[in-house]
């Protein structure tokens, strides 16, 4: 590693994926060499269980610009990005997986964006085809229920793959949150961004860890994370059920007084108050998401632990 601070800092998150660090190393060097500018590569291997870190140490001794942080267990992959940009030394750091679905090539359009003043660089994903419709429809439904209730808008179809400056690495530094939801944050510190369009490749080798259900709870993070408004809303359920009861028990009494009293259904009552109580379930449960939030937020406890970086 040169003595003087590298140009480019590259924080690639690593869990159980033995079958791609190699590849992907052997894709981002010549990319990363053609820059002409100096570099580093850094792992961050997130309590893989598989043969991950021994394969990052490997590659480290072929090559003098690779660094691999060890987190000292799972942590998750935005508690590993964030140690990695933290752990950064470069002018630019530029976040990206290892999979190789997002290209290393596209690097040099990022650099020239960046040459030509632009703080933050963005890769969008120009399509989705190679996604299953479900996945397509839900990630377009998040999109635009999170930018309608948040005052933070994320661009649709971006990832973490982008080119930022020091100075917007040191503004998301001093974000001292632990529970983290990185879209959210990098476009919370704002600062001059140029969104650069590209078709996103499918991974060259291993499987995702993400499945459906860590999905759904990382796009719950999402909105608690950067907006109030589901509170709200249910502050609004709840003034609307209570005018519709005042409505309907007013009826009731008017009915009564002039047609005398009738046996009350059983069947519209029990429906009625399995609903009220439905109502109010969902209600502690959007609460409860956060206060969940407020509680480990409270702790104050590292958002990572790093075992050894080398």
């Amino acid at each position: 590693m040169n003595a003087n601070p590298p140009v480019i800092s590259i924080i690639c998150p690593c869990y159980n994926e033995q079958d791609t660090v190699a590849v992907f190393t052997e894709t981002m060097l010549p990319e990363l060499a053609k820059t002409e500018l100096s570099y580093e590569l850094i792992f961050i291997n997130d309590g893989s269980r598989d043969q991950t870190l021994s394969k990052l140490k490997d590659l480290q001794t072929q090559h003098a610009n690779i660094r691999v942080i060890n987190l000292a267990r799972n942590f998750g992959k935005e508690a590993a990005l964030t140690a990695g940009i933290d752990r950064s030394k470069g002018q630019v750091v530029v976040p990206i997986d290892v999979d190789l679905q997002d290209p290393p090539e596209l690097i040099h359009d990022f650099i020239r964006e960046w040459q030509q003043g632009y703080d933050v660089v963005v890769a969008k994903r120009s399509d989705r085809t190679s996604d299953s419709f479900a996945k397509k429809l839900s990630a377009e439904w998040f999109y635009k229920f999170h930018n309608k209730i948040s005052h933070v808008k994320i661009p649709e179809n971006v990832g973490d793959y982008r080119l930022m400056t020091r100075r917007v690495v040191e503004a998301i530094q001093q974000l001292p949150e632990n529970q983290r939801f990185m879209k959210g944050i990098f476009s919370w510190v704002g600062f001059k961004t140029k969104i650069i369009e590209y078709k996103r490749d499918p991974r060259v080798a291993g499987e995702t860890s993400f499945n459906g259900w860590k999905l759904w709870n990382f796009a719950l993070e999402g909105i608690t994370s950067f907006s109030t408004a589901p509170l709200r809303i249910w502050l609004y359920v709840g003034l609307l059920i209570s005018l519709l009861a005042f409505v309907y028990g007013s009826a009731i009494v008017i009915k009564t007084l002039i047609f005398g009293i009738d046996a009350p259904g059983y069947a519209s009552l029990i429906t009625i108050m399995l609903f009220l109580g439905g109502v109010q379930l969902i209600g502690l449960g959007v609460m409860g998401e956060y206060i969940g939030r407020l509680f480990m937020e409270s702790k104050r406890r590292p958002i990572y632990i790093i075992e050894e970086d080398n």
